[in-house]
């Protein structure tokens, strides 16, 4: 019989999932230019690899249909989202373009830490608490279709 997940082990699951989420979104960023090269050199676009992380959180995304809270499926669909937003606008770039975001401008990973919940503490309320507050801005979400452009 499978045991039950007491509240402080199912959060610490839950901010592991989504520093999971966060740290794919950040591999797909950096192939699509949106962050600095880890050597010190230039951005590099690589949108092969991009795709690959991409599809990588849309297969999970698929495959845990069902079992996430409503803040992890937040922020998962919000990072898949912003990422297949950046892909597409990457690939409409020409080649000799310069592909650094604007000042304003936020990276994928950036715009989907903003929507990541706090961690959650050992004595704190169920997630379910939280819900309420994710439902009420889901409403106004676009939805956007798999489509990587050329």
């Amino acid at each position: 019989m499978a045991e039950v997940q007491t509240n402080t082990e199912s959060g610490e699951m839950a901010q592991r999932f989504i520093e999971f989420v966060m740290m794919q979104a950040q591999n797909a960023a950096l192939f699509l230019g949106q962050l600095p090269h880890p050597g010190g050199e230039g951005p590099e676009v690589n949108l092969d690899i991009a795709k690959m992380f991409i599809d990588q959180l849309v297969m999970i995304r698929t495959k845990t249909r069902g079992n996430l809270s409503t803040d992890e499926q937040s922020v998962l669909n919000n990072t898949i989202s912003n990422l297949q937003m950046a892909f597409f606008e990457a690939s409409q770039q020409k080649p000799g373009e310069a592909n650094k975001p604007a000042a304003t401008e936020r990276t994928p990973v950036e715009a989907a830490a903003s929507a990541e919940p706090a961690p959650a503490s050992p004595g704190s309320a169920p997630e379910s608490a939280n819900a309420a507050e994710t439902d009420e801005s889901a409403g106004s979400k676009k939805k956007f279709t798999k489509s990587y452009g050329a």
